[in-house]
């Protein structure tokens, strides 16, 4: 799975670190750090935080293999 976050758009709530702590995390009070190749062991945190992120920053791009999910920001 692919993750990319509109660092324009996101507003630092930290939500996602919260929600999946193994593939976001804030530097300082603004920056967010994030791996964009997350493990796929982390996808359900990651859904999580995807669908729990208040300004919808971040998407959930599925592998070229694998059916993309539908609703929740998730794509």
């Amino acid at each position: 799975m692919r993750l990319v976050v509109d660092l324009n758009r996101c507003q630092g709530y930290a939500q996602c670190a919260f929600l999946a702590p193994d593939v976001f995390a804030m530097h300082g009070d603004e920056s967010l750090l994030y791996d964009p190749e997350a493990a796929e062991e982390h996808r359900e945190d990651v859904a999580r935080a995807v669908a729990a992120c208040p300004v919808q920053a971040i998407l959930l791009q599925a592998d070229a293999d694998e059916p993309v999910p539908t609703g929740g920001g998730v794509r």
